[in-house]
């Protein structure tokens, strides 16, 4: 009997109940996998995906599956309306839609290029948002438009008038209050400035005025903190924005 305590000692043999452990182990991950099924299958596909954009460094802009189908910004506004989700839209893509198409000479490409650096493309509660910095729009401190910038809005004008979406424009302006005989405030000069692309959505493309709302922020709603020159002239905006339906 000592002899064969000794040699279980030397060498235990392994516990037959181990298996359990692993076991236990594997039933706990099914568990946990069914559960996260049944989560995900309760979920708004729409809000997941916006979700996981965010892990995918997505910059909050628009992508539609199928981009492929999207010629132009009708194309782009009827798909995203139709689509059960959203993604991220490939800013240059949108910014190719938003191009005029009766531009002409190397000149006129430069500058269209130049412009793309200050157009932005969105979405937010509101709808979709065309924001154009204002000194593209407009002269510093003033609110009639650029003819430079007419043809942008030209193809803004064509989808609107394709669509079938409300449409706001507000204007927005950076912190530095305005010295000007004309307007009174930089509140006043965001509203004229709003009131001068309304204008020329309703008198020169004649698009219904019950589709439009118009506003002005001043420099209550801006982009980012106004401690740059760089930063004021991204606040300094129009927002034509496309209400979700």
């Amino acid at each position: 009997m000592a002899k064969r305590i000794k040699n279980l000692s030397a060498g235990q043999e392994p516990d037959p109940n181990a298996w359990l452990i692993t076991f236990g182990d594997l039933v706990m991950l099914l568990l946990t996998f069914f559960v996260l099924l049944l989560t995900m299958s309760s979920m708004d596909t729409k809000k997941l995906k916006e979700t996981f954009s965010h892990f995918m460094g997505a910059p909050g802009v628009l992508e539609l599956a199928g981009s492929r189908e999207i010629t132009d910004l009708h194309s782009f506004i009827t798909k995203y309306r139709s689509a059960d989700g959203q993604l991220v839209l490939d800013q240059d893509l949108m910014k190719r839609l938003l191009t005029p198409s009766n531009k002409s000479g190397k000149n006129t490409g430069e500058k269209i290029k130049d412009y793309y650096k200050k157009i932005d493309m969105a979405d937010d509660e509101r709808g979709i948002v065309f924001s154009f910095q204002g000194d593209i729009l407009f002269a510093p401190g003033g609110a009639t438009l650029n003819k430079e910038v007419l043809p942008f809005l030209d193809s803004i004008a064509k989808t609107i008038e394709s669509c079938p979406n409300e449409i706001i424009i507000m204007g927005h302006t950076d912190n530095i209050p305005i010295r000007s005989r004309l307007y009174g405030s930089n509140w006043e000069l965001s509203l004229y400035r709003a009131d001068s692309v309304l204008a020329y959505f309703l008198d020169k493309k004649g698009l219904p005025p019950s589709r439009f709302s118009v506003g002005g922020y001043g420099a209550y709603r801006p982009l980012h903190t106004n401690n740059t020159p760089e930063n004021r002239a991204l606040n300094r905006r129009v927002d034509i924005i496309f209400r979700h339906l």
